[in-house]
């Protein structure tokens, strides 16, 4: 089966990008969940509006990815969310919740779809979280949650 990516997946591409993959995880996972769409002869001017777009939003070089890369690892990003009395939070950190923290921080203004959390944090105390920020550039974000 033919998609054209609109969502980045690991493993697999980028969005714009035009990709083979088996029919049952196309019509079973990709395409229900919003992350692909079917390539037609007139989805070329989709994958290039997608493209586009991608472009401008993306870090462009490596020299600047490397630089954004030292300005996140040298912050302590502080986030402050309710937590109970154990300090364990009512819900947990999400990728937005991270992003918006670092640009209050002082940091750069991070894409949360490129920051990872391997490990849901819902307790407060000293976290790590990783950030891709080019293909070749990973940054790691120090994060101190503490409870209000």
């Amino acid at each position: 089966m033919k998609l054209i990516l609109t969502h980045e997946v690991n493993g697999l591409g980028a969005p714009g990008d035009v990709v083979e993959v088996r029919d049952g995880y196309g019509r079973n996972y990709l395409l229900p969940r919003g992350f692909a769409i079917e390539w037609t002869r007139g989805g070329q001017k989709q994958i290039d509006l997608i493209q586009r777009a991608r472009r401008s939003r993306d870090i462009r070089t490596l020299d600047e990815a490397r630089q954004i890369a030292g300005q996140v690892e040298s912050l302590t990003v502080r986030l402050k969310q309710r937590a109970g009395q154990g300090g364990r939070l009512f819900g947990s950190v999400t990728a937005g919740d991270v992003a918006e923290a670092v640009k209050d921080s002082g940091g750069p203004e991070l894409d949360k779809r490129r920051i990872e959390i391997k490990n849901a944090i819902k307790s407060v105390g000293a976290h790590k979280v990783d950030v891709r920020l080019h293909p070749e550039v990973s940054a790691t974000i120090k994060l101190d949650v503490s409870g209000v």
